[in-house]
């Protein structure tokens, strides 16, 4: 085994995916070519394809690696298939790492598919038809992700306690009061 050619792989792909990460801050995805990430890595365009067919190889493998990494946050619940419902690790780790949301989101994920391993049946003593909990499921988690993004536009200016309190406060509001 080369272990200096592994490093050298290994590094290539970190500077590669940095520099990717730092400019889909600014960009569309299409409009990021293999020329600005050679020219920002100072790396060969040979070495790009030597890691990746394409952008859309690299992007592929970036989302893998985020979605890996997501689930590091939630290890336990997902190997249960059962959730915690604690958000507030979710708000802190978003927090420590905004770039990396950002990018998450800039990639199109959302953490509606990762959240996946919230089990319907616990939800179901909370609802009167069971039948329509897939939309109390998707409305719910599509505002986690939209205050999550509004969050991390303000550069989370609130603590990670603040918005899960806020969270907290709608989801119960939601429970309670279905009719309003």
């Amino acid at each position: 085994m080369n272990i200096v050619n592994n490093k050298r792989k290994r590094d290539s792909q970190e500077k590669i995916q940095k520099a990717f990460i730092e400019l889909i801050q600014t960009k569309n995805i299409e409009e990021i070519t293999v020329t600005d990430i050679c020219k920002k890595t100072n790396l060969n365009r040979s070495t790009f394809y030597a890691n990746y067919i394409d952008i859309y190889d690299l992007v592929d493998k970036i989302k893998d690696n985020m979605i890996e990494d997501f689930f590091e946050v939630y290890k336990e619940e997902s190997l249960a298939k059962k959730h915690s419902y604690d958000f507030l690790k979710l708000f802190k780790h978003i927090k420590e790492n905004q770039l990396f949301y950002k990018t998450y989101f800039k990639l199109n994920l959302d953490l509606s598919s990762e959240l996946l391993f919230i089990d319907s049946k616990e939800l179901e003593r909370f609802y009167d038809k069971v039948t329509d909990l897939d939309y109390h499921v998707t409305f719910f988690q599509a505002g986690l992700n939209a205050v999550i993004k509004k969050w991390l536009s303000n550069n989370c200016d609130k603590p990670p306690e603040e918005i899960n309190e806020i969270l907290k406060e709608e989801y119960i509001r939601t429970i309670k009061n279905p009719e309003n």
